[in-house]
């Protein structure tokens, strides 16, 4: 079972200190796929005219804008910095960027629109372009903090994460976090590369990570192996369910996900349809005519 964490400290629109170099401002929107709201971070100490960074603004809400403009007030914002291109993370990082005058930082957007299934709120902001274009590696610092990315796709292509070195901390955006297991949804989401993004993190040995919805996770070695397992057990399930005669998706996720709220089955849909893409690539199962929504798959 993934020990998930549920249970946290917030207000919408309070500046809330986390850690010596961490404050959080959450969005009001709450949702099936966001939780309590987008939580936007704050990096690097409070004081007048201290350098900090802020990772992903959020919603175009002028509610949240205005929450962290105050939170900023008097400090010097060297970069904002986006995990992700998905309209709960983005939006908002011009409008943040330009009344603050710095630069935005993001891996580069999908080359062409990507919309998934519609009962998601997971499109990307086609609007969206950052100033500056990160590919992983880059190392960003100032005073006292110093931030390095991490790619780490598969929830979506462009899918980047932040290290806090001084903390040992990962922001983790929505790779993982810590109230529910992440959306992989194709085209753009790949279990493939999630589960080695997954792999790259678990390397690393975090202390703490930071999701951009909810709350940290603070001892994240059993949890993202409880994670890992559960892929892997949800792929063996997919597996089960073809060798008992199903054969589309439609017919799977019903029983795979019967103790599920039916509300979340397209979204369910979407992550068995993700399983089955990485098994067709690994030549263990095929589908006909194409590996789509709506093929018919049978093993290999």
């Amino acid at each position: 079972m993934i020990p998930f964490v549920r249970e946290y400290d917030f207000a919408y629109g309070r500046c809330d200190a986390v850690s010596p170099l961490i404050r959080r401002v959450v969005a009001e929107n709450p949702g099936p796929f966001t939780f309590t709201g987008t939580g936007t971070y704050i990096v690097g100490r409070a004081g007048r005219g201290a350098p900090v960074a802020v990772i992903d603004p959020g919603p175009p809400d002028r509610r949240h804008l205005a929450a962290l403009l105050a939170a900023v007030e008097g400090q010097r914002v060297t970069h904002v910095l986006v995990t992700h291109t998905h309209r709960d993370h983005a939006p908002l990082a011009r409008p943040f960027a330009e009344a603050v005058g710095a630069p935005v930082l993001a891996a580069r957007p999908p080359a062409r629109t990507l919309h998934v299934s519609t009962a998601l709120d997971e499109d990307h902001d086609e609007a969206f372009a950052p100033d500056v274009v990160l590919a992983g590696g880059e190392t960003i610092a100032e005073e006292d903090w110093t931030l390095e990315t991490l790619a780490t796709p598969g929830h979506a292509s462009n899918h980047m994460a932040f290290v806090l070195r001084e903390e040992n901390a990962l922001f983790s955006g929505d790779h993982v976090m810590g109230w529910s297991t992440t959306v992989v949804a194709p085209p753009d989401g790949d279990m493939a590369a999630y589960m080695a993004s997954l792999d790259a993190v678990i390397a690393r040995e975090f202390a703490t990570l930071w999701p951009t919805h909810g709350a940290p996770v603070r001892d994240p070695g059993p949890f993202l192996a409880a994670y890992r397992d559960h892929r892997r057990e949800r792929e063996a399930q997919v597996l089960a369910r073809l060798a008992a005669g199903d054969r589309r998706i439609a017919e799977m996720v019903p029983r795979l996900y019967a103790a599920v709220d039916e509300r979340l089955w397209p979204a369910a849909a979407m992550s068995v349809w993700a399983h089955l893409i990485a098994l067709e690539r690994a030549g263990r199962v095929a589908a006909d005519p194409a590996p789509g929504l709506d093929a018919v798959w049978i093993p290999a």
